[in-house]
C-alpha cells in the first residue's frame, strides 16, 4: 500500500510538471463598461484581464477608448486568435488578442447586439438589437476578417443573441418570442421555433448534441426546454416555491450537462438544477451580491462559474471563491467575458461566452 501511494505521488508530480513546463496560462477577459448595466463598472474602458490560476487576480487592463460605448457583445474566434465587439453605437469590430490592436471596425444603421462568429472566422452574424422592430429587422452576414457587409436577412423583431454551436455547423438567433435555427454553410433557415419565453427571448443554451434547448423566460424567473430537432416544446420550469413575476436573464449548462444554472438578477440569485432529469428538477441556489444585467458562464473545465456580478463560484462546491477587483480594489463586473489559453504569447484556446453543454 506505501508502494502504491508512493507511485501516485510520483506520477502526480509528474502530471504537474508537465503542466507547469507546458506554460499554457488561462486568463478571464472582461470587457468594460457592459452597455447594458451599470453595476460593476471601472475606468477607463477596455479588457480586464484576470488570471483565473491564480486567485482571479487582475494581470492588467488593456486600455480600448472605443468601448466607452458600451459593449453589447463579446465574442472570440480561435482560429484567427481575435475577439468580435458590439457596441451600443452600431459599431462593430475584431481585436486580435495576440497584438492587442483593433483589426477593423464598422457600423452599421440598424445596430447590432450580441453576435457569433463561425468556427473557422471568415463569417461573423450580427443581430440588429433588441431596441429594432421594423420589417428588415434580423441578422446581418459580415466578412469577420474585413468587416464588410455580405447579406442582410429579415428574420423577426429584436433579433438579439446569436451564438454558433460548437460544431461551427449551425447559427442560433432569437427574436421576440421565436428561435430560429440556420445552416452556417448556406446560411439557408432550417428551423423556426415559435411562441417561447413567454414575451421574449433572453439567453439560451443547449447540449453538446444540440438535442435539447434551454430558453429563460421573459415573465418569470425559469425556462422553456425546447426539442431543437422537432421545434417542440417540452416543459415550462419555474424556479422557486412560487412562481417570481420577473425575468430570467442567464442560463448555462455545466460542461458536463448535468447542471443548468439560471439567473435571477433582479433578486440576486442563481437557481441550480438537475439537469440528467426531464424536467430539470431544482438542485439548489447560490446568493449574488449585486443585481445587473444578468448571465452565467463555466470556464471549459467546469471548475468557476463565472456572472454577472463581482463573484467566481467554484461550482462543484457551489461556494463563492473570488471577487474580481480592478487595479484599485474595487469590484468589477459585467456580461461581457470569455475565457482565453495563452502559450508562449499565442491564442491555443478560446471558451464561449455562452453557456454551453461541451459532453
Amino acid at each position: 500500500m506505501r508502494s502504491l501511494t508512493a507511485f501516485i505521488a510520483i506520477l502526480l508530480s509528474i502530471a504537474t510538471l508537465a503542466c507547469a513546463q507546458s506554460g499554457t496560462k488561462r486568463y478571464l477577459y472582461l470587457s468594460m463598461p457592459d452597455g447594458a448595466q451599470e453595476e460593476g463598472r471601472s475606468n477607463p474602458p477596455g479588457i480586464l484581464i484576470f488570471d483565473i490560476d491564480n486567485g482571479h487576480k487582475l494581470v492588467r487592463r488593456i486600455k480600448v477608448p472605443i468601448f466607452a460605448e458600451g459593449l453589447r457583445g463579446f465574442a472570440g474566434n480561435l482560429k484567427m486568435h481575435r475577439v468580435y465587439f458590439s457596441s451600443t453605437n452600431h459599431r462593430v469590430g475584431a481585436f486580435d488578442l495576440e497584438t492587442e490592436k483593433i483589426v477593423w471596425e464598422k457600423t452599421y444603421d440598424a445596430g447590432c447586439d450580441r453576435s457569433a462568429v463561425t468556427m473557422d472566422g471568415r463569417k461573423l452574424y450580427v443581430p440588429t438589437g433588441w431596441w429594432y422592430s421594423g420589417d428588415d429587422s434580423g441578422v446581418l452576414i459580415v466578412n469577420a476578417e474585413t468587416g464588410e457587409l455580405v447579406k442582410r436577412i429579415n428574420v423577426g423583431p429584436q433579433a438579439h443573441n446569436s451564438l454558433v454551436s460548437l460544431d461551427g455547423r449551425r447559427m442560433y438567433l432569437c427574436t421576440r418570442t421565436m428561435l430560429s435555427i440556420f445552416d452556417t454553410a448556406t446560411d439557408r433557415l432550417i428551423r423556426q421555433i415559435k411562441d417561447v419565453g413567454e414575451k421574449g427571448i433572453f439567453p439560451y443554451t443547449m447540449d453538446s448534441q444540440q438535442r435539447i434547448g434551454y430558453i429563460c423566460l421573459g415573465d418569470h424567473v425559469g425556462f422553456d426546454v425546447v426539442n431543437l430537432q422537432t421545434g417542440k416544446v417540452l416543459h415550462r420550469v419555474l424556479a422557486g416555491d412560487a412562481p417570481i413575476p420577473h425575468r430570467t436573464h442567464g442560463s448555462a449548462l455545466t460542461p458536463d450537462e448535468t447542471e443548468l444554472w439560471i439567473s435571477d438578477q433582479v433578486g440576486k440569485k442563481l437557481f441550480i438544477f438537475d439537469a440528467t432529469k426531464m424536467p430539470p428538477a431544482p438542485k439548489g441556489q447560490l446568493e449574488l451580491s449585486q443585481g445587473g444585467h444578468g448571465w452565467v458562464s463555466f470556464s471549459l473545465d467546469g471548475q468557476y462559474a463565472w456572472t454577472h456580478t463581482p463573484d467566481v463560484f467554484d461550482a462543484r462546491a457551489k461556494k463563492r471563491v473570488a471577487i474580481l477587483k480592478d487595479e484599485n480594489g474595487k469590484p468589477v463586473s459585467g456580461s461581457k467575458f470569455i475565457e482565453v489559453h495563452f502559450r508562449d504569447g499565442k491564442v491555443v484556446q478560446v471558451g464561449n461566452e455562452f453557456g454551453l453543454g461541451r459532453k
